[in-house]
């Protein structure tokens, strides 16, 4: 372009001119210096062409030499090209480039030759490289041209009515712009934190004020939507008095290590520490920062000054907790003269074992997690009985992270916990818990505990700063033309971010996804390096699981200390960790639950000054729901904590394990586990000479390292870093993860930098990476096939032909090959691998979808899979009101945009409703067949859910999900409708149904086929039928 424009003008273009183009209309275009490799194609047309022919065939697993990544001729090329050197060895090349949209590609259909529209999905014909007709540059032009038109006109109306020089305006304006060259150099294996520039204000300016600025920039176009900017006024303190005296080194340690007078505890600190005096149990809801951790430090503290053989237990939810409030433990310690030598450290899992007798005879306070309580404490009761003899106070802090099934196994695991200490004559023990505010704090803690004697502290006392909430949404492609589609939510996070941290906000962004984090860690570089800002590119920190403990560790530290600005973080730090003072929190798309959104803005804001919290919509469905209803952010209630103490899974394992530990005695351990003891007693454990019962044979040796209370992994990959013949872990990845992350010629990001998996070695549990600098990346394509093998269970659906199953499900995922993505999610290229499929097994239940119902589908042209898909979501919302469970516990085969509306495929799914548990294993979590005891019922809600919602589309309250591992893309809420009345035998009104395709869910090839019948088990053919169940 440039040549043409040189040639028009008879002169050379300057940088200030394109600049001053550029102020005219920033938000279409992109003005800035980047790598020349970056520009670069990695293969020709006739080798693009051949990879993508073999590509289109997922169903062969040859690997295809000399693609363009994933081959091994391909991979080597690339890495030679875009090997990672020194800024000073990098070439940097000005582009300028407009980002309001291509031009619509169009499709020629093979019979007729005729060019229709394509959907909005992507086809096969997206991942070749695009040929525009002259016609469509033409008008892409025209309409460009008419657009700079429509920015002069209003740029000189605006300048008229306020008076101003326009030209004037536009240089200062234009200057702003002006592209600087980074000379930067980025080495994240050796990272160090800088300095915090002189530019940067040390103190900021009110939070409000900042907003107001970011209003004012070139780039704001009104992307707080309508009643989206909320403001909450501060909250003076409200202090509370103790009833009864502590010691004067303890008040001394108190003010020296945190700086507080006993006259200034909070209301709800004295009432929970005056309950604790006593000899209540407490459980406190309040807000987050609200001085929670002081509950249950004073009290631990004044019985280790009155009886040194005192011990006391801290159980938290991750180890990063544990050692966060064991430091703050020590630091008061430190303070208490004759305490000073007090024991007070970890327990868990990185203990070295030659360390843990010490601790078990000698800590007076130990710090573990649930898993480490129920694996190792529990089990090896002997060797703890002085510790539980003398144990006085039990912590449990997150106690709203406990729900569900965690919640079923951690409320057994306490049970056993209070088991021992009464054996040992220890009926004294007194339960302190926490929680961020919740429903139904008081009867989560007796579920939890067991204990109906709970003094509930549920009134904040304590002050907080001024908060503004906005709710942020990206904006169109082309601002004026919603047809466009919504821009990239990555680069709306990345510009918010630095425009804030420059102003000398200390922000922290959550991501739902480790993908997420890393893409947005690499954005933010990016942007500050384009705003010529490259000095403050190593003040920005990813924070997830994943990175060794070590880095983990630096990062807080560097957070806590002030030496960083900003983190992009997955939820690992929702949880309380203290990272210091904090005066933004944003989200890059809803978090999937209001209470996980509250978590997240609560953490800012937490050193009592004014703060801000920002939710960033992507293009989803559900976070465009809240973006045009944000006041349900503030109204909807958090959702209820439920814990399943029935489930016979769960509980035999807790028994089998609380037998091991002690024999059992139905007639008193019938109070922690149940009154129907004695009969799962004699059914499922062994009854010794003496009456008592004890483990069964196939739980030992060690019956807890058969229940795992939680989903981890003990295996774990290596990612070892080889650039230039090093050989640096940079973090360890999560056997389940591997096949769908570092596969070979995957590009891998750490910390915003990319790296080339070179070498994938499963036998070995590692992965060879190596640094290039590239601006795209990897995104693999998998399938995942939700298939049921064999029926255990059959029941009938009341007045109707179906029939719901219930039995073995296999979970098979296979990644295939990857597709190449540049910043703007343009597909560049396409690669087959040959990963061999990953495949478990779990239970589930599963319901075929009659022939009558696809016929119907197929003749208003609806979807098929998106009208399963919209059924299995409408079923899977009720079933915490059917089952106790949460959303998570159970899953279905969320549909994929990129196969559903595909122009070829070869894959073909069967027309089934299926689910299965999420956890448990093979053996499933139970929760599935349970809920397939009230199949028929939660059949009939569903439909009058979908058919009482009175949205057009499908939103949270019919047929999408929060949780949809898809972002709800395949969904046809009319075709939900055809499915659950066909499944219930209900009359169906054809002429009433809408005639397809749907704009958001257009017919592509049809990937369902009719359901094959399932082998059965011999006890499983005959039908059950619900006695008592009622027409739907």
């Amino acid at each position: 372009m440039k040549p043409a424009v040189e040639s028009h003008i008879r002169r050379q273009l300057s940088v200030e001119e394109v600049a001053l183009v550029t102020a005219l209309r920033p938000e279409g275009i992109n003005f800035t210096y980047v790598d020349q490799f970056t520009l670069q194609l990695d293969v020709d047309d006739s080798e693009r062409h051949k990879t993508f022919n073999a590509f289109a065939r997922p169903g062969s697993q040859t690997l295809v030499h000399g693609s363009s990544i994933g081959g091994w001729g391909g991979r080597g090329k690339v890495n030679d090209r875009h090997r990672f050197k020194s800024a000073s060895d990098r070439t940097r090349v000005l582009i300028f480039e407009f980002i309001d949209g291509d031009p619509k590609r169009q499709i020629s259909e093979k019979t007729t030759e005729h060019i229709t529209r394509p959907n909005k999905r992507l086809r096969q014909e997206m991942l070749r490289t695009p040929v525009y007709s002259h016609k469509q540059l033409t008008r892409l032009i025209e309409k460009r041209d008419k657009k700079f038109a429509n920015a002069i006109n209003d740029f000189l109306n605006s300048c008229q009515a306020q008076n101003l020089d326009p030209l004037a305006v536009l240089q200062t304006r234009a200057e702003a712009l002006v592209p600087k060259m980074s000379t930067q150099e980025d080495n994240t294996s050796e990272w160090t934190p800088s300095a915090i520039p002189d530019h940067i204000p040390k103190q900021r300016k009110a939070m409000a004020d900042i907003v107001k600025e970011v209003k004012k920039s070139p780039w704001y176009s009104g992307q707080i939507v309508p009643d989206g900017h909320r403001v909450f006024e501060p909250q003076q303190p409200i202090y509370g008095h103790l009833d009864f005296l502590l010691s004067q080194n303890l008040v001394n340690a108190l003010y020296n290590a945190k700086g507080i007078e006993i006259e200034q505890l909070y209301a709800h600190q004295a009432e929970a520490l005056n309950a604790l005096q006593l000899g209540q149990n407490v459980v406190v809801a309040t807000s987050t920062s609200s001085g929670k951790s002081l509950i249950y430090q004073l009290p631990v503290l004044q019985a280790l000054e009155r009886d040194s053989s005192s011990r006391a237990m801290y159980i938290f939810p991750t180890k990063a907790l544990a050692q966060d409030q064991r430091r703050s433990l020590q630091e008061m310690v430190k303070y208490m003269p004759g305490q000073e030598t007090t024991v007070i450290e970890t327990f868990d899992g990185d203990t070295p074992i030659d360390e843990r007798s010490f601790l078990r005879e000698h800590a007076r306070v130990i710090f573990t997690n649930p898993d480490m309580l129920h694996a190792t404490i529990l089990p090896q009761e002997e060797r703890w009985r002085t510790f539980m003899r003398n144990l006085k106070f039990v912590v449990v802090d997150e106690l709203h992270h406990y729900n569900g099934q965690l919640g079923s196994h951690v409320a057994f695991a306490i049970r056993r916990l209070r088991r021992i200490c009464a054996a040992v004559g220890n009926m004294r023990v007194r339960f302190i818990s926490c929680s961020a505010t919740v429903t139904n704090p008081r009867e989560h803690f007796r579920t939890i505990f067991g204990i109906d004697d709970v003094r509930l502290i549920d009134h904040d006392g304590s002050p907080s700063g001024r908060k503004e909430f906005i709710c942020w949404n990206t904006p169109y492609n082309d601002p004026g033309d919603p047809a466009s589609g919504r821009g990239s939510a990555k680069s709306e996070c990345a510009r918010l971010f630095c425009a804030l941290m420059l102003r000398g906000v200390r922000i922290i962004a959550f991501c739902r996804v480790r993908a997420q984090c890393e893409g947005l860690v690499s954005a933010i570089k990016h942007e500050l390096e384009s705003l010529g800002r490259p000095e403050c590119v190593n003040l920005v920190m990813g924070y997830r699981g994943g990175y060794t403990a070590p880095d983990r560790r630096r990062i807080e530290t560097e957070m806590f200390e002030g030496k960083l600005l900003g983190i992009v973080a997955t939820t690992a730090l929702e949880l309380g960790v203290d990272i210091g003072t904090l005066d933004c929190v944003m989200s890059w798309g809803f978090p999937y639950t209001i209470a996980n959104l509250r978590q997240q803005s609560g953490r800012a804001g937490r050193r009592n000054r004014d703060s801000l919290s920002v939710l960033v919509g992507d293009r989803f469905a559900t976070d465009q729901h809240f973006m045009h209803n944000p006041g349900e952010l503030f109204t909807r209630p958090n959702a209820k904590l439920v814990v399943d103490l029935e489930n016979l899974l769960i509980r035999e394992g807790h028994i089998q394990c609380a037998a091991y530990e002690m024999p059992l005695q139905p007639e008193i351990d019938a109070q922690y586990f149940g009154q129907d003891l004695a009969e799962v007693c004699e059914a499922r454990l062994l009854r010794d000479e003496t009456g008592f019962y004890n483990c069964h044979p196939r739980f030992r040796p060690n019956p807890s390292r058969y229940i795992a209370i939680r989903d981890t992994e003990d295996t774990h990959f290596a990612i070892i870093d080889v650039t230039n013949g090093g050989n640096v872990i940079l973090e360890e990845l999560e056997a389940f993860r591997a096949p769908f992350t570092i596969y070979d010629g995957a590009v891998f990001l750490h910390q915003g930098s990319t790296y080339l998996v070179k070498d994938f070695l499963p036998d070995k549990q590692l992965a060879k990476v190596e640094r290039v600098k590239v601006d795209w990346t990897t995104t693999q394509r998998n399938f995942s096939d939700i298939d049921p093998v064999e029926i255990e269970a059959i029941r009938k659906i009341p007045f109707s032909l179906s029939q719901a199953y219930h039995g073995t499900i296999r979970i098979h995922q296979q990644v295939f090959g990857y597709i190449k993505v540049d910043k703007k999610g343009r597909v560049l290229d396409a690669v087959r691998i040959d990963n061999p499929p990953v495949i478990r097994y779990s239970k589930g239940m599963w319901l075929d979808v009659p022939k009558k119902a696809l016929e119907i589908l197929q003749g208003r042209r609806l979807n098929l899979a998106a009208a399963i898909h919209a059924a299995e979501h409408a079923v899977m919302s009720l079933l915490p009101t059917f089952v106790v469970s949460t959303p998570e516990d159970v899953r279905t085969e969320c549909k994929v945009a990129l196969k559903e509306f595909a122009k070829e495929t070869q894959r073909k799914r069967p027309a089934r409703l299926a689910f299965y548990d999420a956890k448990g294993g093979a053996g499933g979590s139970g929760i599935s067949s349970k809920a397939f005891d009230h199949i028929d019922r939660l059949l009939a809600t569903a439909l009058q859910r979908v058919e009482g919602c009175l949205c057009q589309l499908g939103c949270l309250e019919c047929v999408a999900s929060e949780s949809c591992k898809q972002s709800n893309e395949v969904l046809s809420k009319p075709g939900s409708r055809i499915v659950l009345r066909s499944l219930l035998n209900l009359d169906i009104d054809f002429e009433a149904l809408p005639m397809g395709p749907e704009s958001h869910s257009p017919v592509g090839i049809e990937t369902v086929i009719m359901a094959q019948p399932i082998c059965a088990r011999r006890s499983a053919n005959r039908p059950i039928t619900r006695k008592t169940a009622s027409s739907p």
